[in-house]
């Protein structure tokens, strides 16, 4: 019989590069994948529109419409829905100044005719320039 004897100087080697290769690429996935938000007070979502970001005034009045149609003037909630409180607040807000631009700010899942309201309210107070936002696809706003 011929019994050979092993080596006892034979080292064995765990390659590791292929666990590092898969590290790798699994934080590239999660840092690509990972979404982040903005939280604001009310939470809105906005509709989507392509076109480039506009310069804010510096003096404006913001009417915010949240998903169930509640009004707010300059984050100031009105106490109804009611067209005729939303030109009230208008007016008492702007103190005869009517070149004031005014901002409407709807959440995307309210209904049409809040918009509407609001847009009507600000020309029945005499505002001449509105302007309404809308979110751009990569989730800011304009």
């Amino acid at each position: 019989m011929n019994a050979r004897r092993r080596r006892r100087n034979a080292s064995v080697e765990v390659n590791i590069t292929p666990l590092i290769d898969v590290v790798f690429l699994l934080l590239i996935f999660f840092m690509v994948s990972t979404t982040f938000t903005k939280e604001s007070r009310l939470h809105i979502t906005l509709p989507t529109a392509d076109a480039e970001r506009g310069e804010a005034p510096p003096e404006s009045i913001e009417i915010v419409i949240d998903r169930e149609g509640s009004y707010a003037i300059n984050g100031v909630a009105l106490i109804n829905r009611q067209r005729d409180t939303l030109v009230r607040g208008l007016r008492e807000l702007a103190a005869g100044n009517l070149d004031v631009p005014v901002t409407i700010t709807a959440d995307a899942r309210t209904a049409h005719q809040a918009v509407v309201t609001a847009m009507e309210a600000a020309g029945k107070a005499g505002f001449a320039h509105l302007n309404i936002t809308s979110q751009l696809p990569d989730g800011g706003e304009e």
